[in-house]
């Protein structure tokens, strides 16, 4: 018998093993080994099992077993298949992500030593003065108590305790240290719920299709504050009553917390939390009961959609629309949504998309009958929509003169307005740190990143400046410019550092709490922050886009946006679609519960059309305009994107590749539009130059996308595939969701 085996490592390649007679009748398809690979082990995954090998060298044997059942099930691996097909991806790639090198079924927490007094034992002499102190402690306490919380009492108290046992005066227990997972929630919230007839309605369409057994796609769109995670929650009670399991996707993990919180007041210990800030312990033990079917329900991020559940019948994925749901790096470059509709359909499951704003792409899938619909057009519990104030900024700084102020006068009214009534306050600005520039304001230098085309942040705690992707810190801040030697440096722009400054200066007797990407450094963090916000212990909570969506307070009367235009005029086709989301979304976070909320949305731009649509909350009128401008340039929804990207520390390597590639295309299909070479709008980031041509099929003429995959795949991979030395890469980024 032998295995094909395929490995972790960017070659298409599978290799061929040897199954040892002593494990023939435990390895599947889909089963992690450990196999020799040149002068070491390394851990695979067996793609196909044969009685015989067309390789006539010498062929070695499997080492061993990762897992002793397998992890995978058919409809899994069909997952990871089509993935590594459609992603472009080597399937050993793609499977460890799926499955990750470090976690196992067979993994065991570390145990940890109990202690317990009882009566009787051989006599202790009187300069056992240790030995004393701790049985004079236990004969306190009537059960085992961890023996390291001893150490208090005694120095090396676990070495007294195993003494005492050996004397007969303590009982010793070993138990596994289960990782406490409920700090990554909320306080367990249970509500009252009475459905409205709009709920009812959505409820019955998706438990009738959980009842067909066979995959359906739903777009739910409800307005924000619509009651969506209730019909979340009831349609995840209706899957486990049919034994079915299910998937909650969050783009966010700080929306983990909330909606985890709900689920576990719902459903006890059958919730299992899924993201990158579980320590390694807890993501091992968690994977682990996954496995074993412990857990029926999975809330994370992007990754859970590869929760190895059996049964599966119900996927949800909240904000659908949201970026963070795509994998830039590393391959596979998946979008968890578009994952989510392919596991659902091979699990004859049911999958449900939902938002406030649905991405262009669903919103267009429910105009052409291919997602069905579920519109939710009020809000949940008689709450109302919020009143929404544009301020213009051009206007206010002339009428006060004051330039490039934080705050209008009528933000600061409200904030007080609101602090006075003891109501809370929820600010949003997308751009952290204290200072996005430094500038020579004589010559107009400004201070880069020296590995990427990226200005440098300043961030006044530490004091130091930062790129915001490749993470480069430079401590000694300049006192004089590079180019010219003028004194005249000034720090520009506004991050969320410097706005929480100005609201500590003007508002003394405030509680205020700051949440963005410097202040998380583990999802507890997280929880706490939202927690005490919950609690009523802070009042005004200021932060970048996490904060943005999803959330639900109901004492947030007040949401103020300092900068509605952060992003507006990127380069990038969803530039428009992504601010109209997020003020739109913001502005959902006020006013949810009995009292009336407000949104304050700062401009420089007051007659722009996406500013005018998402402060007059008009998605119906800005989905339009959006989808004829993407028509008319052949954008996604009617378009296929293949993005193929040159990167390398050469940049005349990486302009020669660029147009090596080019030249491979010949007999372009009518279909298909090519842009490009041109450089990246972030034309060198993390010291590597990159280039890109952008492949572009009208699904007018290529309904699947069938004939795009098949025209790139043949231009790469003709004379034997992109030949590239010195160091380049050719990056593939299958329906990118940013051309930056």
């Amino acid at each position: 018998m032998f295995a094909d085996i395929s490995f972790p490592i960017s070659s298409y390649q599978v290799f061929s093993y040897k199954i040892p007679t002593r494990l023939r009748s435990k390895v599947f398809i889909g089963m992690r080994v450990i196999a020799p690979v040149r002068n070491r082990k390394a851990q695979g995954i067996i793609v196909a099992i044969k009685a015989s090998s067309e390789f006539k060298g010498k062929i070695r044997e499997i080492d061993s077993l990762v897992d002793k059942s397998p992890v995978l099930n058919d409809k899994l691996w069909g997952l990871i298949t089509w993935l590594a097909d459609y992603y472009n991806t080597p399937l050993g790639v793609v499977a460890k992500a799926a499955l990750p090198a470090n976690l196992s079924t067979e993994y065991e927490p570390r145990s940890q030593l109990y202690v317990k007094g009882k009566i009787g034992g051989e006599p202790l002499a009187d300069r056992a003065k240790s030995q004393i102190a701790i049985l004079n402690h236990l004969s306190t306490i009537d059960e085992f108590i961890p023996a390291g919380t001893l150490g208090e009492i005694v120095p090396n108290a676990l070495d007294v305790c195993r003494k005492l046992a050996e004397k007969g005066w303590v009982e010793l227990m070993e138990k596994p240290v289960i990782p406490d997972l409920s700090g990554l929630s909320l306080n367990l919230i249970h509500k009252e719920i009475r459905f409205t007839d709009y709920q009812e309605q959505a409820l019955g369409q998706l438990m009738a299709s959980m009842d067909r057994n066979k995959f359906s796609p739903f777009l739910l769109h409800g307005v924000t504050g619509s009651g969506k995670t209730e019909i979340y929650i009831e349609a995840a009670r209706h899957g486990l009553k049919q034994n079915k399991s299910v998937i909650m996707l969050l783009p966010e993990i700080a929306l983990t917390t909330q909606i985890s919180g709900r689920f576990r007041a719902a459903f006890g210990d059958d919730v299992a939390l899924w993201h990158s800030k579980l320590s390694q312990s807890a993501r091992a033990w968690t994977w682990k009961k996954i496995c074993s079917g412990d857990y029926k329900v999975v809330v994370g991020a992007r990754s859970a959609i590869f929760a190895p559940l059996k049964n599966l019948g119900l996927v949800m994925v909240d904000e659908e629309q949201e970026s963070a749901y795509k994998q830039d790096s590393p391959d596979p470059r998946y979008h968890a949504r578009d994952v989510a509709l392919m596991r659902g359909k091979i699990h004859d499951a049911t999958v449900v998309l939902a938002s406030a704003t649905p991405s262009m792409e669903s919103y267009y899938n429910h105009i052409n009958g291919k997602f069905e619909y579920i519109h939710l057009p009020e809000r949940f519990g008689g709450a109302k929509y919020p009143k929404v104030q544009v301020v213009d900024m051009i206007k206010e700084s002339e009428e006060t003169e004051v330039y490039g102020g934080i705050f209008s006068r009528s933000l600061l009214d409200k904030i007080q307005d609101r602090l006075d009534k003891r109501e809370q306050i929820i600010l949003l600005h997308n751009r952290r740190g204290y200072a996005p520039i430094l500038r020579c304001d004589d010559c107009g230098e400004v201070s880069m990143c020296p590995h990427c085309q990226v200005a440098l942040t300043f961030h006044k705690n530490g004091k130091f400046l930062q790129c915001h992707f490749c993470n480069h810190i430079q401590r000694d801040l300049p006192n004089k410019c590079n180019a010219c030697n003028s004194f005249n440096i000034k720090l520009s722009g506004i991050g969320t550092q410097k706005v929480e400054d100005e609201l500590l200066s003007k508002f003394t007797d405030a509680s205020i709490s700051r949440l963005d990407g410097d202040i998380i450094r583990s999802g507890l963090n997280i929880s706490e922050i939202l927690q005490q916000f919950s609690d009523g212990d802070i009042d005004i909570l200021l932060g970048t886009q996490m904060i943005a969506k999803g959330l639900d307070f109901a004492n947030a009367t007040l949401v103020g946006i300092i900068n509605g235009d952060t992003g507006l005029y990127l380069p990038d086709f969803r530039a428009g679609e992504k601010v109209f989301q997020l003020i739109y979304q913001a502005a959902g976070r006020s006013g949810r519960g009995r009292i009336p909320g407000e949104v304050v949305v700062q401009t420089y731009n007051q007659d722009n059309i996406v500013i005018q649509c998402a402060t007059q909350l008009d998605l119906k009128k800005y989905y339009n305009i959006c989808l004829e401008e993407r028509q008319a340039l052949n954008y996604p929804p009617f378009s296929w994107i293949v993005r193929l990207e040159v990167r390398g520390k050469s940049k005349s390597g990486v302009e020669v590749a660029i147009d090596q590639l080019k030249n491979r295309f010949k007999n372009i299909p009518k279909s298909i539009e090519i842009l490009g070479p041109a450089y990246c709008y972030r034309g060198r980031l993390r010291d590597y130059y990159r280039m890109q041509i952008v492949l572009k099929s009208k699904k007018e003429f290529d309904p699947n996308g069938g004939k795009l995959h098949r025209y790139y795949k043949s231009i790469i991979k003709s004379n034997n595939g992109v030949n590239l030395k010195g160091g380049l890469r050719l990056i593939v980024d299958v329906n990118p969701v940013s051309l930056l």
